[in-house]
């Protein structure tokens, strides 16, 4: 285990050694024809790789709300039709009918009916 332990150490003072050195001495090549250096992303380096993805998931992101947007303003209102019941029926025909299958009993039916008549 003190092994470990030593090559562990070892391990991080090599990559903290290795990250804190110049940039010119990762990349030793001339400037390229364009002017803009041996770095990667013109300059943006890491973050270039980091933030391109994110922009291009932002980029699309923006694309398909605008053709949701675009689709539902062409496409009108999108309600829901209410379920109403047909314009000549009334609730006493209702009642009738739930009677007519044995849903309710004379008892209940008449109770109903009581109601329904009264307002």
């Amino acid at each position: 285990m003190p092994e470990m332990r030593a090559l562990c150490r070892w391990a991080a003072t090599v990559s903290a050694t290795v990250s804190l050195l110049p940039a010119g001495a990762w990349a030793q090549t001339p400037a390229g024809p364009y002017g803009y250096g041996p770095q990667m992303m013109w300059g943006w380096g890491w973050y270039g790789m980091i933030l391109g993805p994110l922009f291009m998931i932002l980029m699309l992101a923006v694309v398909i709300a605008a053709v949701v947007l675009a689709v539902r303003w062409l496409g009108g209102p999108w309600q829901a039709p209410l379920h109403h019941s047909p314009p000549g029926r009334t609730a006493m025909d209702i009642l009738n009918e739930r009677f007519a299958r044995g849903e309710i009993d004379q008892a209940e039916y008449e109770a109903k009916r009581r109601l329904i008549s009264q307002g």
